[in-house]
């Protein structure tokens, strides 16, 4: 038990000896330090042959010193016009344009430590060397006009330029389709070597003339990353190998206005804003469209299917369509659900980049397809979507009206009553939805209802005559047959695909 304490107290006693040994240790070197770095005398002198800015001040105090050197840097000061140039801009800048300071004072101190007790010369001396004649000392210029490193970094910061990475060109018809331009190298003010320029001008003439030095900062890019993370992600067509060349035309027409344009993320787009108005100074044919539910001619006749096409390339594409419409009568180039018709000033198209990254738009065309592909950011492995289509059911149609021709407008068909004429033949009408789904490696793990549509049934319109027939007049023989109000049959998606079809030729589509 005794041993076991006395091990124990010694072990303490050398424990508190080390300690106390560390801090003397230490408190001897800041000692040393304060008394070295403060230790000086008003009387201390420069030693022989010591030059500052090129006046001797060899056997001067301190006090003496500051009062040569600072009268000799201060009076040259009204002198100073420092003009600094890069490229065609210049700043120029006269000694009223700086303050008045002097901190002479602590260059001059670490020059007096010099050859006494180790002193060692700091950052801030400018140029220091010591030869077999003496010591020379160059004092820079800041220490005496206030305020020329505010007006270095203010036109630093006019001139640093960041790394400006190489940009995507997309070009939907060349081949490559995706390449990179030219980055450029960032550029810095090299505010040291700057410093050193103006201090060697101003000493040898107050008129200096300096260009400002940069430094290039190279740029890092991958391309090869850049150009891998753009992907076809989706594309899709439709059929207009039936249209007339005026409603091909307009087709083609529409959608090469989308044909390699850069959609930023979170910009949104309208189909009408870039299309244009249907117009034939914009390019644009007579073709049919529909008019409260019957085919006219119209300029620009056939738009509809290019807004419907890509439509479908950006739901498949994963992009966020704020704004669709269905026609009045649904459309044969597409599924229920899934056209979008597009009118000025009534019914529009229009989408956002939900991406953080652009998307890219291509389109074309053949004889028979109207084509758009949409490129960007990759889906992630395994990852992709299609739409469903569902038919609910059939919306039956009420049969002919018959309907007087009062103000005239068919008098080229009827006249008398008993004369009949069919300006619309009735069409049944279909309620059906619209859905995206979700994949992953094939599987559906996601489906999304996009729309729940109601495509009115149309009656069919028959005109006739107001005039009674007159004494002895017949009416001639009249081929048209009424049709009386649908009745519901069950019918299968199939059937009703057929039956638009029929209906609509993609020469009548809207």
């Amino acid at each position: 038990m005794s041993n076991t304490k006395t091990k124990t107290k010694r072990k303490f006693s050398g424990l508190y000896w080390g300690l106390g040994a560390a801090i003397l240790a230490v408190s001897i070197l800041l000692f040393c330090q304060f008394f070295f770095v403060d230790n000086l005398s008003p009387n201390d002198k420069f030693l022989n042959g010591t030059k500052v800015n090129g006046i001797d001040v060899s056997g001067m105090t301190r006090a003496e010193a500051e009062n040569i050197v600072s009268y000799s840097l201060l009076s040259s000061r009204d002198e100073i016009e420092l003009k600094l140039k890069y490229g065609d801009r210049v700043w120029v800048f006269t000694g009223d344009d700086f303050e008045v300071v002097n901190e002479v004072e602590p260059v001059l101190t670490q020059a007096l430590k010099v050859g006494r007790e180790g002193g060692m010369i700091k950052r801030f001396l400018k140029k220091q060397e010591v030869k077999k004649n003496g010591l020379n000392i160059q004092v820079s210029y800041k220490t005496v006009l206030g305020g020329l490193e505010e007006k270095v970094e203010a036109i630093s910061a006019e001139i640093d330029t960041e790394c400006e990475e190489p940009k995507v060109i997309f070009d939907p018809n060349g081949e490559p389709m995706f390449s990179l331009s030219e980055g450029k190298d960032g550029i810095v003010v090299d505010r040291g070597r700057l410093y050193d320029l103006i201090d060697d001008a101003l000493n040898v003439n107050k008129q200096a003339e300096i260009d400002i030095p940069i430094m290039q900062i190279p740029c890092q890019f991958d391309e090869d990353a850049a150009l891998s993370s753009i992907a076809l992600r989706s594309s899709f067509s439709t059929s207009y190998s039936s249209s007339s060349d005026a409603r091909k035309n307009n087709v083609s027409r529409a959608l090469n206005s989308f044909n390699g344009k850069v959609i930023m993320p979170g910009e949104e787009v309208s189909f009408n804003n870039v299309t244009g108005p249907r117009s034939t100074e914009n390019g644009y044919k007579q073709a049919n469209i529909i008019l409260n539910g019957a085919y006219v001619k119209g300029t620009g006749g056939g738009v509809c299917q290019a807004s419907t096409t890509l439509y479908n390339a950006l739901l498949l594409a994963g992009i966020d369509v704020t704004e669709a419409n269905h026609h009045s009568l649904p459309a044969s180039y597409v599924p229920l659900s899934f056209d979008a018709m597009v009118s000025e000033g009534y019914s529009d198209l229009v989408f956002v980049n939900n991406l953080d990254t652009p998307i890219y738009i291509k389109t074309y065309s053949d004889k028979d397809n109207v084509y758009v592909e949409i490129y960007g950011k990759p889906f992630e492995e395994g990852k992709s979507i299609r739409t469903r289509a569902e038919f609910i059911k059939v919306l039956p149609h009420g049969g002919d009206k018959i309907i007087d021709d009062v103000s005239g407008e068919y008098s080229n068909f009827v006249i008398y009553k008993g004369e009949y004429y069919r300006v619309r033949y009735p069409r049944e009408g279909y309620e059906s939805k619209g859905y995206l789904q979700y994949l992953q490696n094939g599987e559906v793990v996601e489906e999304k209802e996009l729309r729940h549509d109601f495509y009115y049934a149309q009656d069919g319109i028959i005109v006739q005559g107001v005039n009674e027939l007159g004494e002895g007049m017949t009416l001639p023989e009249n081929d048209v047959q009424f049709i009386p109000p649908q009745k519901v049959t069950t019918t299968t998606t199939e059937t009703v695909r057929a039956k638009i079809e029929k209906q609509r030729p993609s020469a009548y589509n809207p």
